[in-house]
């Protein structure tokens, strides 16, 4: 009987082997390919096909799901795509834009979140000074860290989009290095240079 046992949990450890490891693949595919929506939707020559006015650009509304642009953190020479959302669905290809937020350049709160195992590892390393940059359609905000704070998962005052100045507040879960679900998120903010 012992033996049959050990052999059920051995089975059971290679499928959850498995399974999370098919799911990083998966992820990681997903990224990629949206990684490569948002290179082609940034190209110049994507860029100078379009007559569209920057005023226009700004008024743009994107659908769930939707590549909308990149991210990029210098300090840790990160692009990582940003998708219209953040159902789970979203932020297993990229990092989710709230969307009830602003976009840049809208003079609004921006919200971007994420996954601390997936598109935010090393999320750690960042602090006041460092830098976002958020390449859109219409043109690159770069945006400077100057505060955070850690929140429970629940609190939702971190979101207020009826602010009428410019911020850029980035979250994912923590602790970091966590296994399984998080109790709290991690919340940075950052204001335009």
């Amino acid at each position: 009987m012992l033996k049959l046992f050990s052999w059920i949990l051995v089975i059971a450890g290679v499928f959850i082997l498995a399974f999370s490891g098919y799911q990083m693949w998966s992820s990681s595919s997903e990224e990629n390919e949206r990684l490569s929506e948002a290179h082609a939707m940034l190209s110049e020559e994507n860029q100078s096909s379009k007559e569209i006015a920057k005023e226009e650009m700004l008024d743009l509304e994107y659908k769930t799901g939707d590549t909308i642009g990149l991210l990029y953190i210098p300090k840790l020479e990160r692009e990582i795509p940003i998708v219209e959302g953040t159902d789970e669905e979203e932020l297993a290809q990229g990092v989710g834009h709230y969307y009830d937020t602003g976009l840049p350049g809208q003079n609004k709160q921006i919200l971007l979140s994420g996954h601390r195992d997936t598109v935010f590892r090393n999320f750690d390393q960042l602090e006041d000074g460092d830098e976002f940059h958020v390449n859109m359609e219409y043109g690159t905000y770069i945006y400077q860290i100057r505060d955070h704070e850690i929140v429970p998962e629940d609190n939702t005052t971190v979101i207020d989009p009826s602010r009428k100045d410019e911020y850029l507040t980035v979250s994912t879960c923590y602790p970091f290095s966590m296994v399984g679900s998080a109790p709290d998120r991690y919340v940075l903010y950052a204001y335009p240079q």
